[in-house]
């Protein structure tokens, strides 16, 4: 197989939310495939460390500010972008938030704060790249979902929305732009320990429980997504677009422990 399946040399990569976290994995990832990188925060400031790091790596690093439910601070990124590097070719919508309370406890605040970021956000930034994308007839879109694209979980409710309308919003995007050599997908983790939800992997009876779920066992490391954002993102993945990639260790399959030993038999007569 062709190491240029995989190859992102000459290939500008937006990667959102790269102050910490995933996001700094997944631009991390691109930039050991080749790809030069625009990152963003809220706070441009938290990003110096970060791009020189990337410089380390012997690609270019442009650091901008960045705040999605901003629709101004959207169109700038994407034009100050275009200005410095001539085209881009990858995005990365991982920006996001959340707020983890029972439905009855969530407000109308951190309902709109959480759509208005994670699902609203991904949309108008698309929309701003793909305006770019369009007219060299090339791009690549990967939306940041997650395993609550596809399945519930209490005290989850507007995460959850957000998430499930980036699958559907991937699909749409997908369809509308096709056509202009533009591609269009979700990646969607299962769970990874991240600063959001950091406290949850503190409790050991909740981490076993949810070890008990997922088929392989263990929670995911940052370094399982690596493969993923790469193969969305580069030449390898071109006849692919509108779908939903889970990296999950299986937990969306639905496993729960088994209520008696493999090889049993359970009847009644």
């Amino acid at each position: 197989m062709s190491d240029g399946l995989f190859d992102l040399g000459g290939r500008v990569a937006i990667v959102t939310g790269t102050s910490r976290g995933l996001g700094q994995y997944f631009a991390r990832a691109l930039a050991k495939a080749g790809a030069d990188l625009v990152l963003t925060s809220r706070e441009r400031s938290r990003l110096l460390p970060f791009a020189e790091e990337m410089q380390g790596l012997g690609r270019r690093a442009l650091s901008l500010e960045l705040d999605v439910r901003n629709h101004d601070s959207i169109e700038r990124m994407a034009a100050t972008a275009e200005e410095e590097f001539g085209h881009l070719d990858i995005l990365v919508n991982n920006a996001g938030c959340n707020v983890r309370k029972p439905a009855l406890d969530i407000s109308w605040e951190d309902w709109n704060l959480i759509l208005d970021t994670n699902l609203r956000g991904s949309f108008f930034v698309s929309q701003a790249v793909a305006r770019r994308m369009i007219p060299r007839r090339y791009g690549r879109i990967v939306n940041i979902g997650s395993v609550t694209s596809v399945s519930g979980y209490a005290g989850l409710a507007p995460y959850g929305a957000s998430r499930g309308g980036i699958r559907q919003l991937t699909m749409s995007l997908a369809d509308d732009w096709g056509k202009h050599g533009v591609t269009v997908n979700c990646l969607a983790p299962g769970w990874f320990r991240t600063e959001q939800n950091k406290v949850l992997y503190e409790n050991k009876e909740w981490v076993d429980y949810l070890c008990d779920r997922i088929p392989v066992k263990r929670p995911g490391q940052p370094q399982d997504l690596d493969a993923a954002v790469v193969f969305l993102a580069a030449e390898s993945s071109r006849y692919v677009t509108g779908q939903t990639l889970l990296v999950d260790g299986g937990i969306s399959t639905g496993a729960v422990r088994a209520l008696a030993p493999a090889g049993s038999t359970n009847s009644e007569t």
